[in-house]
């Protein structure tokens, strides 16, 4: 009964270990963002300490108005400090989608990060120019996304389109091109696209689905695309050599 006992305390000790390693780690990562951020981008501390400043003067404003100026001050501090790590998150992802805009890859990426629960399966139809589709299942049904030349694509899409539609029954299925030409969706809004789309299905109609399509895709899987966005100076002919030896 010690032993067991001792074993559990050991346990809780690792448990509780491994959990200030990963917020230490957490930290650190936000740290090296900040930093990056900061030397790349001259309106975020300005932004931040703007809203900061102004949060805290509304809730001394409120706190004057009910006759206790102080009361109210710590909430103002909470939620200013609340403020400056939106402002900060936001521009940070708008910095990250600006460069990572119209790389090979960077659809792919987006869908890879999306929050929610989505069944994302990248590059399932690809092409050895680097252009692919990709493939999403979600409360709104199937929705396949694609990147690349418009005019490739566009094949690409008709062709998957038409093999999804054989095993999903009357399940809707959503296209979507990733680029800002016009009728396409730029990969800064893709997700917010993808969550206006209505729910259609549940949770077990998406496992099935998922069932179903992954079947379909190892009897066909595309090219080998990118894990990521790549550098803006890859040379696309290695990439496209790399892509036919994984075809």
């Amino acid at each position: 009964m010690a032993k067991a006992q001792s074993v559990s305390k050991e346990e809780k000790a690792a448990k509780k270990q491994a959990r200030k390693a990963a917020s230490k780690e957490r930290r650190q990562q936000l740290w090296q963002a900040f930093q990056m951020q900061r030397k790349e981008d001259k309106r975020l501390l300005p932004y931040m300490a703007g809203v900061f400043v102004l949060m805290v003067a509304v809730f001394v404003v409120l706190g004057f108005l009910i006759g206790s100026p102080w009361l109210l001050i710590p909430l103002g501090v909470v939620l200013g400090a609340l403020g400056a790590f939106i402002i900060f998150g936001r521009r940070v992802q708008k910095n990250v989608y600006s460069k990572a805009e119209g790389q090979p890859g960077a659809a792919g990426w987006a869908l890879g990060n999306m929050r929610g629960q989505w069944r994302v399966k990248q590059a399932v139809v690809g092409t050895t120019h680097l252009d692919a589709v990709h493939r999403v299942i979600g409360k709104p049904g199937v929705i396949l996304v694609a990147e690349g030349n418009p005019n490739r694509v566009k094949q690409l899409l008709a062709q998957e389109k038409k093999k999804v539609a054989r095993v999903v029954g009357d399940t809707p299925i959503y296209e979507v091109v990733v680029g800002n030409e016009e009728g396409q969706v730029p990969l800064s809004k893709l997700e917010r696209h993808l969550n206006k789309l209505p729910n259609n299905i549940d949770r077990k109609r998406m496992d099935t689905l998922e069932g179903r399509l992954s079947a379909l895709s190892s009897k066909a899987p595309g090219p080998g695309m990118p894990k990521g966005p790549l550098p803006a100076n890859a040379k696309m002919r290695s990439m496209q050599r790399t892509a036919r030896r994984r075809s």
